[in-house]
């Protein structure tokens, strides 16, 4: 039988994700054999050896930590490889050790296997560190790539303010930093993030960490450290925290450009750090102009309207780049984008395929730490930044679930990949009362696979959700989908077919959801604002209407996510008034 080529490229891909042949028959129907004969005929064994192992683990991780779907189910993934990538790089190092001391007998263990650990009198308290010096964690800091030694090597500063790209490895850097300053001073840190799951994996490298490094096993949530110099203890909270205001000590604020009520949370963060000698570290990817966060990093908050202060010139992104600087307001920035980073020996990524992945303005936002502006759009940057909340506060969804919303109703939204475009698919949890919101529970990008597999991949959605309604837009590909999705559920399966009037329609019931905050998506989806800001208003070709339209070139990237919301939730009349019972709350 033959396979055409979207087919074979997306076996082809699933491949080098490390996907077994078995996964990847079952996955896209395809029979086992020929998943073999593939694997053989093109070589696909050599080219994923030619990745590495480590560099492999780290795509893993990093997309799991930056892109998007952090549930249960993924939260226990990212653990295990975190701790192989901890693994990995403390075998590397005894590797090198072994080498520079000329002792060929230390490779007689193999590295995947952790020594015994030692038992020493006199260690008797839970997560003892006291024993450590700063010479046990040099093999740590040999871990770190120049940029990341940077940073921790300015930790004396009162405030670090870093402006970075995605996949960089910056949470790895400083939850080793806090592990080592909390064990040799005693100092208590606090870590802050726009959701629980964020923060959490702070602790879950700091967990590893201790054990690859040290073999001492942490435990407990918060983590009390038993240092030479007294109990530390390690926080771990969401900006949604009620308890955050009562603590002190060192402070860490991860992706502070995508915390809602910003202004709230660095009122919090100056009471937890009142002290002097408490340090403040923020650090994130960059989002739009619009963000309460932008005037503290340019430093126009603290000018203010200031007359002595207003003429204060602040440095350029090109001297915070050349290794950052203390700026007139006390803080030192630092802004490291990832071709920064590759050309400091970070070999663990690809730009070439960033690039290829990603559209132009996604790019440097995400990896060139380019800010954009909704100056233009028609989504407030604000008002679509209050749609950011924390999932797991939902009681009655649980994404590791085989029913993660049980029997309750959901919508369905589908919009179509367009020439380097993925296709997005959306799940979401329509209100139970007119005046309720709208929920995205799952968002999945399908890039570079056959019209049959999303369509499949639709279908699937059928078995884990009580679907009633699918939209799906009808141009292009998204035609030879919307076919094998309605032979199986034609009741439930709408064609969306594009005109001024339908895209309008769409539109309007947007903003009206985002105006009257009736829809929410977790705050690991990021990304999701960019499809909102990108939406511009347009005049027709034939001059005689306006409409709505976001390019999808790659100068000005996509709005793909944006879509398929709104052929999900255009299943509610614009006009909506019906009563229903609600049966959960928002937090």
């Amino acid at each position: 039988m033959a396979y055409n080529e979207e087919l074979h490229h997306a076996a082809r891909r699933l491949y080098l994700m490390c996907r077994t042949p078995d996964e990847i028959a079952d996955e896209l129907s395809v029979p086992r054999r020929t998943i073999y004969s593939w694997v053989s005929k093109f070589n696909w064994a050599e080219q994923l050896q030619e990745f590495g192992l480590l560099e492999s683990i780290d795509r893993r991780i990093q997309s799991l930590l930056t892109v998007n779907d952090k549930n249960s189910l993924q939260m226990k993934e990212l653990e295990l490889l975190i701790d192989r990538h901890i693994k990995l790089l403390a075998a590397r190092i005894k590797i090198q050790e072994a080498k520079e001391s000329n002792a060929p007998n230390a490779l007689a263990q193999p590295p995947h296997e952790p020594r015994e650990r030692s038992k020493k009198k006199g260690r008797t308290h839970k997560n003892d560190v006291s024993h450590l010096t700063e010479a046990d964690f040099q093999k740590g800091l040999d871990m770190l790539y120049p940029f990341q030694r940077y940073v921790v090597d300015n930790r004396h500063q009162r405030i670090r303010n870093i402006l970075k790209s995605r996949q960089i490895g910056m949470t790895f850097t400083l939850a080793f930093e806090a592990l080592m300053d909390a064990t040799l001073s005693g100092d208590p840190c606090i870590f802050l993030s726009a959701s629980r799951a964020q923060a959490e994996v702070f602790k879950t490298y700091i967990v590893k960490l201790a054990w690859q490094l040290f073999e001492i096993e942490l435990k407990g949530n918060p983590i009390e450290l038993h240092t030479a110099k007294g109990k530390s203890v390690l926080r771990f909270l969401g900006t949604n925290s009620n308890t955050a205001h009562s603590y002190s000590g060192h402070l860490y604020t991860d992706e502070y450009f995508w915390i809602r009520s910003f202004e709230k949370i660095k009122k919090v963060s100056s009471g937890i750090a009142t002290h002097k000698h408490w340090r403040l570290t923020y650090f994130s990817t960059p989002s739009s102009e619009e963000h309460e966060a932008y005037g503290f990093w340019t430093g126009d908050d603290w000018k203010g309207t200031d007359p002595k202060r207003k003429h204060i010139a602040f440095p350029s992104i090109e001297d915070y780049r050349d290794g950052g600087r203390l700026c007139p307001d006390g803080q030192w920035r630092y802004v490291i984008t990832i071709e920064d980073a590759v050309a400091q020996g970070f070999d663990l990524v690809d730009i070439d395929t960033l690039k290829n992945e990603r559209s132009e303005l996604e790019y440097q936002n995400l990896f060139m730490c380019v800010f954009v502006s909704s100056k233009d759009a028609i989504f407030e940057f604000k008002k679509v930044m209050r749609c950011m909340t924390d999932s797991t506060l939902w009681p009655d969804f649980n994404a590791a679930a085989s029913r993660p919303f049980a029997d309750k109703e959901v919508w369905v939204g589908y919009d179509p990949s367009r020439t380097n475009d993925p296709a997005s698919l959306v799940v979401v949890a329509p209100p139970t009362t007119p005046k309720k919101p709208f929920r995205l529970l799952k968002r999945t990008r399908l890039k570079g696979m056959s019209y049959k597999y999303q369509a499949a991949e639709i279908i699937k959605l059928c078995s884990v959700y009580n679907v009633r309604y699918i939209g799906i837009d009808t141009t292009g590909l998204g035609s030879a989908v919307y076919e094998i999705v309605y032979d199986k559920f034609p009741t439930i399966t709408h064609a969306i077919h594009y005109n001024v009037e339908t895209k309008n329609a769409l539109v309007f019931k947007m903003v009206d959801l985002v105006d009257e905050k009736r829809i929410f998506w977790d705050a690991d989806y990021k990304d999701i604002s960019l499809s909102f800001l990108a939406i511009r208003r347009i005049v027709t070709r034939s001059g005689g209407s306006v409409t709505f339209a976001a390019n999808r070139t790659k100068d000005t990237g996509h709005a793909d996510d944006f879509f398929a919301l709104a052929h999900a939730c255009i299943n509610e009349p614009l006009n909506n008034e019906t009563e229903r019972k609600s049966e959960w709350k928002i937090y």
